[in-house]
């Protein structure tokens, strides 16, 4: 009778420690560091603020956690409180410390970009059409007021104002958010989802700066085609940036566009990886990759297999990361 009764707690410990079982965990203390009651995840890195990165962040966790409960109250908050009504996009920040929280009403494409792939994702986990209609709207709203035709490339504004100068447009490669323009583009069959891939794939090969040769938080393309780091950041590849990898891991771990990651962080042992890098004067930031950064560097190695752990040194971006990284290896 012995054998039987092992077997099944082999089965039970392994179930235990499997990874949905620590990322089971990981989301339990995500919701716990940064999750309000209403349903608004807070950016505990930046005052509590909340943004629509943070709810998009967090739809899709709570969709792969199997977490409707908390979805539901990510989505209904977003929906009520952050939703243009003149335009079916996003306000992107809400500071509660603000007379009107919402008094910036600018959207930031990949937060609209995320809720929406969260939404699509909702609908065929719990199988209800109203996620994504919902999905269906927003993905609408965003070619009618970020995609533009420009300088030959189909591309996605970071918001509808202040992006498009005329003579330039400022680009987040950041918002390149391949697998969610994929699975639009797999629902939809809309030609413009498949161009914008296939043009943000171009542009990212060409935006590597400096001996770097990565590219920068924002980047300049000029209406001839020339690109270079945006004048009004700084030239640096840094917090923003280190989701390019990321994304282009998660849409394809073998793509060549990780190549100029590969070859940078191979330079640095892995604890002793810069945080960002000058890509003009080459200076690199005096203090190391950890966190959540450190999961991005492992993902784009091939060298991921931690299963996420959320500690009490993790500000929200540094615990999304971790947990963002996590999903694109499911």
């Amino acid at each position: 009778m012995r054998k039987p009764i092992c077997a099944t707690l082999a089965v039970m410990m392994s179930l235990l420690f499997s990874p949905l079982s620590q990322a089971g965990q990981a989301w339990e203390s995500y919701k716990t560091r940064f999750f309000k009651p209403e349903g608004r995840i807070v950016d505990t890195g930046n005052g509590d603020v909340s943004h629509t990165e943070g709810q998009g962040f967090a739809m899709l966790m709570a969709v792969a956690n199997n977490d409707k409960a908390t979805f539901d109250k990510l989505w209904q908050w977003t929906d009520s409180t952050l939703k243009n009504k003149e335009n079916g996009l996003f306000y992107w920040r809400y500071n509660p410390g603000e007379s009107n929280p919402v008094a910036d009403k600018n959207n930031a494409s990949d937060g609209d970009v995320l809720i929406a792939w969260a939404l699509l994702k909702a609908d065929t986990r719990w199988h209800d059409k109203r996620y994504s209609t919902a999905s269906d709207a927003i993905t609408k709203s965003l070619i009618a007021h970020n995609m533009i035709r420009y300088a030959g490339y189909r591309v996605m504004l970071p918001g509808v104002q202040g992006f498009n100068l005329d003579s330039e447009v400022v680009l987040n490669p950041s918002y390149f958010v391949f697998p969610a323009w994929q699975a639009f583009a797999d629902r939809s069959h809309q030609k413009v989802w498949r161009e914008l891939i296939r043009d943000g794939q171009r542009l990212l090969g060409k935006m590597g700066s400096g001996k770097a040769n990565l590219p920068t938080d924002w980047v300049s393309l000029e209406a001839g085609g020339k690109l270079e780091p945006a004048k009004t950041w700084p030239p640096r590849m840094s917090y923003d940036a280190i989701r390019i990898p990321l994304y282009v891991a998660w849409s394809d771990k073998h793509s060549q566009l990780l190549t100029p990651w590969r070859t940078w962080f191979n330079q640095f042992s892995r604890e002793q990886t810069p945080a960002w890098v000058n890509v003009t004067t080459n200076e690199y930031a005096p203090y190391m990759m950890e966190g959540g950064l450190l999961a991005v560097r492992d993902l784009t190695m091939g060298q991921s297999s931690r299963e996420p752990e959320i500690t009490a040194k993790d500000d929200y971006y540094s615990a999304s990361l971790k947990m963002l990284v996590w999903l694109a290896e499911q």
